[in-house]
Order: C-alpha cells, then structure tokens, then sequence
C-alpha cells in the first residue's frame, strides 16, 4: 500500500543473533570475554508483541510509514498539536510511534484489552530485542527512543497520561524507561552470561559517538535518512521553524536535549536510483554522473512525505525541470543534490532557532 512500511521482527531477531555468533566466531573470543553488549537501533519502529508467547502482534511498522497520517489529522483538527509539543517536543506525524500503536490496537479486535490486563507488550527495537535476549526478564528502554514516542513527557521524564489517554494506549504495555548507560539486563544466549548496559536511539547514539557533548555542537548523519541534532544543553528549546525537540541523551538521571531535524530520503534516494529506475548498478556511480549532469532539474524525494521543517506526510516525490536532453547524469546530479538542499533547509531553521 502506498506510504506503508514494514519489517519482520522476527527476521531482525534472527539477524542480530548470527550477526553476534558470527562476530564472536571471526574474534576468536567466546562470551565470556565481553563486559557488556550496547544497543542501537531504527527509533519510531514499532513492534508489539505477546508478553507470554513473545509472538508479534503484526510486523514492525517502520519510521517512515505513513498510515496513520488520518489519525495526526484528527489530532490537528481537534485542537492537540500544541499540547502534544509541549508535552513530547514532537508533532503530529505519522512518523513517530504512538499513532502506530493506536492502529495497531484498533485493527486487531480485543488488543486493547489485552494490552491493558499486561498481555501485550509495546517496544521500538531496542525493547523488542532486550526482551528476547533477556527470555522475557526485561521489558525495558532508554530515554532517547521513549522520547520519540509520541507518548512521553520529555520534561517530567515519565510516560504521559494525557498522551497514553489522547491517543487511547492503555499504560501497562508500555517498557521501563532507563538512562542510556544502565542496567537493561543479562542475555544468556551465547554461552556466557553478558549484561546489556548501553542503548541508544541510532540518531542520539551518532550524536554521542560524533562527540557532540557540549551545547551548540551540531552532527549531521546521512544514511537512509539525513539527521541533524544540536545538543542544547539542559535547555528544552522550543522550536519556531517546525524542528523536534528530542532528548539527546540521559546519564545518571540528567537528561540532556537536542533539536533534531529528521529529512526521510538521502541515501535512499540513491537506492531509488539503482533499484527503482535502473539507472545506475551500484551507488559509487553517481559521483562521475553528477559531474557530467547539467544541473537543470530538481528532484524532491518525497517518496514517503516530507519531514522537517515541512511536516507533509501526503507530500510524493517529484521532477522539475525536464526537457528532451535530460539525461541520466542530471538524475544523478538531482538527487544527490536533493540531500544538500534538504540539509540546507535543517541548517537554517536551526539557525533560526538557537
């Protein structure tokens, strides 16, 4: 369906278990050797899943899933986005994880219920992994993924009432919210008993492996998506030019915020171009086409809507500018341009901002 994006949970549990055999086997180490493992992981993905059986309710539904851009239009319409950035720093979109449990409970009939006697449990990756290395001792996150939830209070650092009750997600399902360096619990699974004692959402954990540590200092990542955070501090920063305020990351109780800019197509839309079109077979490609391309079209990559500082989930890609000549060198130059103009648009309106 157009705008919907999924994942197996199942799938991902079974590719970071190899992923950690095989590192183990190439180190020649075994589990005994590690003082601890860290996680990082897609943030707003959202996985439910059955606290007993620890089946999934459904796939994971990805960040960029659009579906419930009807349930954001229906909070904007009654009135909420203020108090739903006031209260979580976020905006409603589609992005962000609470409107997806809420479709979620909706389509399965007696979820709800289920999630409220305890018997379902809601996680972004991170929860979801930790509850299965931990055979279903911890049901736990750290503060950066729950403050992309849409469902936590980023100044009082608890879970929201008013959101779990606005967007009608019972309470109990929700994980234990952590420092990002703390005890997440022990996996057993590869021999030797490991503690999990780092977790991160992969946009704050970039942000804290680029060094970004005092206020002011500003990283921007590219990888499916472009991701711009500048730490300020212990100051939420309220944003005039439509960016997040986030939670950069929490050490010994001290939360630490950030703005973040979120742009849904970089390096995907490079994909796009090999994949989708066939204009290319391998990325590296694009760099000499883009010397070759003329610079007379524009590409927007609004495949999955636009983000910051735009907010448009029914937004959908387009060309401008094409004539007979154009070629596949101006493709190429056009979407590698689209990331820069993207990352323009973030720069200024953080400028703006701070």
């Amino acid at each position: 369906a157009s705008g919907w994006v999924e994942h197996n949970p199942d799938e991902i549990w079974e590719t970071v278990v190899s992923t950690c055999r095989d590192a183990l086997q190439k180190a020649g180490i075994d589990a005994s050797h590690l003082a601890g493992i860290g996680i990082t992981n897609q943030r707003e993905t959202t996985v439910i899943w059955d606290r007993h059986t620890g089946v999934p309710l459904h796939n994971a539904i990805v960040w960029q899933d659009r579906r419930t851009a009807p349930i954001c239009d229906a909070l904007r319409a009654a009135g909420h986005a203020d108090q739903i950035t006031a209260i979580t720093g976020l905006l409603p979109d589609p992005y962000f994880s609470g409107t997806k449990v809420k479709w979620l409970l909706d389509q399965y009939d007696g979820a709800r219920e289920r999630a409220a006697a305890g018997d379902l449990l809601f996680g972004t990756i991170d929860s979801f992994l930790i509850w299965r290395l931990t055979d279903g001792a911890a049901h736990v996150t750290d503060a950066t993924n729950a403050s992309r939830t849409l469902l936590y209070d980023i100044h009082a650092g608890v879970w929201s009432d008013t959101m779990c009750e606005m967007l009608n997600v019972p309470p109990a399902m929700l994980p234990q919210v952590l420092d990002c360096a703390a005890d997440f619990g022990t996996t057993d699974l590869f021999g030797s008993p490991v503690p999990i004692l780092g977790v991160a959402g992969d946009q704050q954990a970039a942000t804290l492996g680029q060094a970004c540590f005092e206020p002011g200092m500003m990283k921007s990542t590219y990888g499916t998506g472009c991701f711009a955070l500048l730490n300020t501090g212990t100051q939420a920063i309220t944003s005039h030019n439509r960016l997040l305020t986030t939670i950069a990351y929490q050490l010994e109780g001290q939360i630490t915020y950030a703005l973040e800019g979120s742009i849904f197509i970089a390096g995907a839309v490079v994909q796009w171009l090999r994949d989708g079109l066939g204009l290319i077979e391998s990325a590296a490609q694009t760099h000499q086409m883009a010397d070759l391309g003329r610079g007379e079209i524009t590409l927007v990559p609004a495949f999955t809507g636009l983000g910051a500082p735009y907010w448009n989930p029914d937004c959908r890609g387009a060309v401008y500018g094409l004539t007979r000549d154009t070629s596949p060198n101006d493709m190429a130059r056009a979407a590698l341009e689209s990331v820069g103009f993207q990352t323009r648009d973030l720069w200024e309106a953080m400028r703006a901002d701070w």
